[in-house]
């Protein structure tokens, strides 16, 4: 196999795995973004989220600055709704990591996700 078929395959696979990268970010966003939503509307299930990242920092699985992204976003919810929103849903490199391994776990039924899901299949 010579060296340009074999970068040109390399290639083809880092656009391939950028493209999946791309997509699962996207329905990332999609489910935090209900996420995000049904936490300012249900404020029972606001303490699970603290406990997640208690938890999770307690035992090394969450990082200090992660920790205190997340927490001081928590802290914005009933006054600033809007902001905690927004944070959440901010596109940078650091946010689409801590999407990743969030700690708004169990919020969504079966059929909120879907329907998020579904939702944002339908958008141009």
């Amino acid at each position: 196999m010579n060296s340009s078929h074999s970068y040109r395959s390399s290639r083809r696979r880092q656009t391939n795995n950028s493209l999946q990268y791309d997509n699962i970010d996207r329905q990332i966003l999609v489910l935090h973004k209900a996420m995000a939503n049904k936490l300012v509307t249900h404020r029972e299930l606001r303490q699970q989220v603290i406990d997640t990242l208690e938890s999770r920092y307690t035992n090394g699985q969450l990082r200090h600055g992660g920790y205190l992204i997340w927490t001081c976003l928590m802290e914005y919810i009933d006054d600033e709704p809007d902001v905690f929103i927004q944070g959440v849903l901010a596109d940078t490199p650091q946010m689409r990591k801590l999407r990743r391994r969030t700690p708004f776990v169990n919020l969504l039924t079966e059929e909120e996700r879907m329907a998020a899901l579904n939702e944002t299949a339908l958008c141009p």
